[in-house]
C-alpha cells in the first residue's frame, strides 16, 4: 500500500481541489471534499463534486 504525502500541494493543484474557502465567514484556502473514481489506467472516470459521508461509499459502488 501507498501513502501519498503532498506537503507541496502538487497532487492538490493538479487535481483542481486546492484553492478559496469560506466557513463561518471566514476566507481561507484549502482542500475542497472531492473524490475521483480512476480505473487502471489511471484515467478519472467520475469526479464526485458533492460529497456526503453518510451515502459517499454506495455512490461509489453504484458506479462500480
Amino acid at each position: 500500500m501507498a501513502l501519498l504525502c503532498d506537503e507541496d500541494k502538487q497532487v492538490v493543484r493538479a487535481y483542481g481541489v486546492w484553492g478559496p474557502k469560506k466557513f463561518m465567514g471566514r476566507e481561507y484556502e484549502g482542500i475542497s471534499r472531492v473524490s475521483f473514481l480512476i480505473d487502471e489506467k489511471g484515467t478519472i472516470q467520475h469526479r464526485f463534486d458533492t460529497v456526503q459521508a453518510a451515502v459517499h461509499a454506495q455512490e461509489v459502488l453504484d458506479l462500480l
